[in-house]
């Protein structure tokens, strides 16, 4: 059963093929971004704030992308990591539950609802993304 006062993380399954050749080195399962869903076909740039999603039984809403902390820079042993994480672009997102029921591995994700008037994970996420990162990194 999913609680109605977590926040879940969701990270896409496409984005590991960039990683595996971004961390040659790294042993990349599910979950080693700290997700709690890994995801097919949800991708930032058509994800956006305030779509509703049903998995499973549950439903949930799309709140904010997700801003990695110094955390990921120790899962992955490297002190660029979080740095790394902003410029790729590739954040994921977080959910709110709207609905408690249950989730089980390979569920079906639906869009519910979505949104017209909103703006895109991705969007928010370029916006966030500090721009002394973005000076480093040239």
């Amino acid at each position: 059963m999913v609680a109605s006062t977590r926040r879940w993380c969701v990270y896409p399954s496409e984005h590991y093929a960039f990683w595996k050749r971004e961390l040659p080195d790294a042993d990349l399962g599910w979950g080693n971004f700290g997700e709690n869903l890994t995801t097919e076909g949800l991708l930032e740039d058509r994800v956006c704030i305030g779509d509703t999603l049903r998995i499973g039984s549950a439903e949930f809403i799309v709140t904010q992308p997700r801003l990695p902390c110094f955390k990921l820079g120790i899962r992955f042993n490297r002190a660029d990591m979080v740095k790394r994480f902003h410029l790729s672009g590739r954040s994921g997102f977080y959910l709110s539950i709207v609905r408690e029921g249950e989730v089980g591995s390979g569920d079906e994700v639906a869009l519910t609802t979505g949104r017209d008037d909103s703006i895109s994970i991705a969007e928010i996420f370029r916006l966030v993304t500090p721009p002394t990162m973005l000076i480093l990194s040239s």
